[in-house]
């Protein structure tokens, strides 16, 4: 379906460790995504195929924003997607104006998808503290005072790593699958393994948690809010006693709020 209107579509990428979302963006809102094994953007001609439709549905699309956790993809991506749009490819870096203040030992190593999260937050959330939690490959906790001081964070292994660690370690232990048990023991290796790793790591979101609500009381906060994204969020978040806000491409909708702070300056 065509679309048509004062502000053109902005397409955003989200290049994850295993997967790449393509979200087109239009009056402020997801309008579409395509979402691709990563391992697939190696492949120039395939990626430009898989895209026509968008090129297609949204003829006056011009800019992008990239934002990549994988160094070695970006360069090429970013260049690919030079070719197939005329206007500008913003890549998301702290080298950006950012809506929050970055206190960070080394800037330039925070990920680009945890600076997209903490804009999503600062929009979702403003003048209110919060806790962005991203479930997928990593686990990564990023914490905001109301005032948009960035205070600190914890990157974790997330549940499959954590299930291939266990096998490539051990001499007996299978790979297995980790999805939600039906029952919180397991009486089977595969079943221990499986239920170990998922509700140990529901115990261990919710036990940080509440420890940086602790601190964030203690700081004078009001009640912080929690959000949570990723490609587990939807099987742990509802299991949390934290009762996150479950958001949907959250990291693409805070690399579109960057992309509006900076559209000016590009």
């Amino acid at each position: 379906m065509l679309h048509s209107g004062k502000a053109p579509a902005v397409l955003v990428v989200e290049v994850g460790n295993t997967t790449t979302t393509f979200a087109v963006f239009f009056d402020g809102l997801v309008a579409d995504t395509v979402t691709i094994s990563t391992d697939r953007l190696l492949v120039p001609d395939q990626l430009k195929e898989l895209l026509n439709p968008l090129w297609a549905a949204y003829p006056g699309m011009r800019d992008a924003v990239l934002c990549s956790v994988v160094p070695g993809i970006s360069a090429p991506v970013a260049a690919l997607l030079a070719q197939l749009l005329p206007g500008t490819v913003m890549q998301v870096s702290s080298r950006l104006d950012l809506p929050f203040l970055l206190q960070y030992e080394s800037p330039e190593s925070f990920g680009a998808d945890r600076i997209a999260l903490c804009a999503a937050g600062r929009e979702l959330f403003p003048g209110r503290a919060f806790i962005a939690l991203d479930i997928g490959t990593a686990i990564t906790f990023d914490v905001l005072e109301g005032s948009g001081v960035y205070l600190g964070g914890f990157i974790m292994p997330g549940l499959d790593l954590r299930a291939r660690s266990l096998h490539e370690r051990t001499a007996q232990l299978p790979l297995v699958s980790i999805a939600p048990p039906e029952e919180l023991l397991g009486r089977s290796t595969a079943e221990c393994i499986r239920n170990g790793i998922f509700w140990g790591c529901i115990a261990e979101i919710d036990g940080l948690t509440a420890r940086i609500m602790r601190t964030l009381l203690q700081r004078g906060e009001e009640a912080p809010a929690v959000m949570a994204t990723g490609g587990n969020a939807s099987s742990i978040a509802p299991l949390l006693q934290v009762s996150p806000l479950l958001v949907e491409h959250a990291v693409a909708r805070g690399a579109h709020a960057l992309y509006q702070l900076n559209s000016r300056s590009l």
